[in-house]
């Protein structure tokens, strides 16, 4: 079972900024920047990354990959902390993703891009599951609503500075300078977040006997999710109905039966508690970032803006998620002990409503020519404040009802719920996008599928938010 941490929880550490926070809280939140800076600047550019690399019929894959491999390195993180710490997986995590920048920068065709996606995918699956593992293990409980909303502030700067900057780098010298600008922010972070992560204890060890076969591990069924995935949104594709029916309903399955096995009990059958969180996670998650993945191609291929002006979405929706992550944070301060659970469930749900509302808006202003394309930020500014609110809220209450001991497991559960969905709406829309251009249709047309689809899904969200507690709780 893993140790809680040997950081002392003192009255002096009313501020997660107090001296026996203040180092951990510093590296961790700079870890999460420097992967919010990649993710914001990269889906700026990534339409013209995909123009000159040959890959805009499978635009959808340049954020797939990524999402599906970090499915991989969530599960191999989450397991590694609950077994050794998270000093490792973490430290692991950055030397992977600089890999992995190295090589989609140096990439010279499609498919070579994708591999350093791949990469980054994985590092970046480790990074964000042990950021959210290191909350609920070395904070209090009156600090970690806090700390997970200092977590959304550390997309504050790159929300500012992310889109812009890839975007004018992009325009004065080359896209592949976004990458090797990542270099020295990964170095920075590590040499910074090592020195703190050192205090925690190790875990107890595990008993070798439970773990069984390889095969039957967490690993190895994170690594055949990703596989039957993949083969799922491949499927998609393909023009003969006979091999698309029949692949993706094998993907399917495969990926079911690695769902289970690979995420606490419950999950799949929405029972209310953890099993619950980890669901509205995924529901959140595909409609916010789902519908983020295409906001810059629909803003340049159908309005006509500049990958500047697009990018002013992605930093309305990102600063405004940090405002509603901070109110959630206040009013979750606010409230009395005992009505914290139901406080929460009613902030996912106003969330959720929220971020339907800015779907639509921005949804609106993408599609119609009527409408004022710049209206699309303010929606994205909408739909960026009701994440907030129901992100915070969710992986709050979530985290509190994990088992001790289970802490990992949870926040890898959480981490991939959100990849998962990210990448399959992602490329499920990419191979919307893919069949329509196939077909003679238009890029507007596969456009108002992809926002249909994550309407639907931030509906789902309201309803499944009931759920989160018990009802003895």
């Amino acid at each position: 079972m893993t140790s809680r941490t040997e950081i002392p929880a003192t009255g002096t550490g009313e501020s997660v900024f107090a001296r026996p926070h203040r180092a951990l809280t510093c590296g961790v939140i700079l870890s999460v920047g420097l992967v919010a800076f990649e993710s914001l600047g990269i889906a700026t550019v990534l339409p013209e990354i995909a123009g000159a690399l040959g890959g805009l019929d499978s635009y959808g894959w340049g954020l797939s990959t990524l999402m599906l491999a970090n499915i991989v390195g969530t599960v191999a993180a989450g397991r590694s902390a609950d077994r050794t710490g998270v000093r490792r997986p973490l430290l692991l995590g950055l030397v992977v993703f600089t890999m992995g920048c190295l090589l989609a920068g140096a990439a010279g065709n499609w498919p070579l891009f994708l591999a350093g996606r791949a990469a980054q995918g994985l590092g970046v699956g480790a990074i964000m599951g042990m950021a959210y593992t290191v909350v609920g293990l070395a904070y209090p409980e009156r600090l970690r609503a806090r700390m997970f909303a200092l977590l959304s502030s550390a997309w504050t700067v790159p929300s500012l500075v992310g889109p812009t900057l890839a975007a004018w780098i992009a325009d004065v010298a080359d896209w592949r300078g976004v990458f090797l600008l990542m270099l020295p922010l990964t170095a920075a972070a590590t040499v910074l977040v090592l020195p703190a992560i050192r205090r925690f204890g190790r875990p107890n060890a595990p008993d070798a006997a439970q773990d069984g076969p390889w095969w039957q591990g967490p690993v190895a069924a994170s690594c055949a999710l990703t596989a039957a995935t993949a083969v799922l949104l491949w499927a998609l594709s393909l023009r003969s109905l006979l091999l698309l029916v029949v692949l993706a309903l094998a993907g399917l399955a495969v990926a079911l039966a690695a769902l289970r096995r690979i995420t606490p009990p419950g999950t799949l059958s929405l029972r209310p508690g953890v099993g619950a969180g980890i669901v509205v996670r995924g529901l959140l998650c595909g409609v916010y970032f789902g519908s983020e993945a295409f906001i810059p191609l629909g803003l340049t291929e159908l309005r006509h803006l500049s990958p500047t002006q697009a990018g002013l979405g992605l930093s309305a929706g990102a600063l405004a998620w940090v405002a509603g992550s901070a109110l959630q944070a206040r009013q979750d301060a606010r409230t009395a002990e005992d009505g914290r659970g139901r406080g929460r469930v009613q902030g996912v749900a106003l969330g959720c409503a929220v971020l339907l509302a800015g779907v639509l808006i921005t949804a609106l202003a993408m599609l119609l020519p009527a409408v004022p394309a710049l209206l699309a930020v303010v929606g994205w500014a909408v739909g960026g404040l009701g994440m907030g609110v129901a992100f915070n809220a969710a992986t709050t209450d979530t985290m509190e009802q994990a088992a001790s001991g289970q802490e990992g497991a949870v926040s890898a559960g959480l981490q991939l719920a959100q990849t998962l969905s990210t990448a399959v709406i992602s490329g499920a829309g990419g191979a919307v996008i893919a069949i329509a251009h196939a077909h003679g249709s238009t890029t507007r047309a596969a456009l108002l599928c992809v926002f249909a689809v994550t309407g639907v899904l931030a509906t789902l969200g309201v309803l499944a938010s009931r759920r989160l507690r018990p009802r003895t709780a």
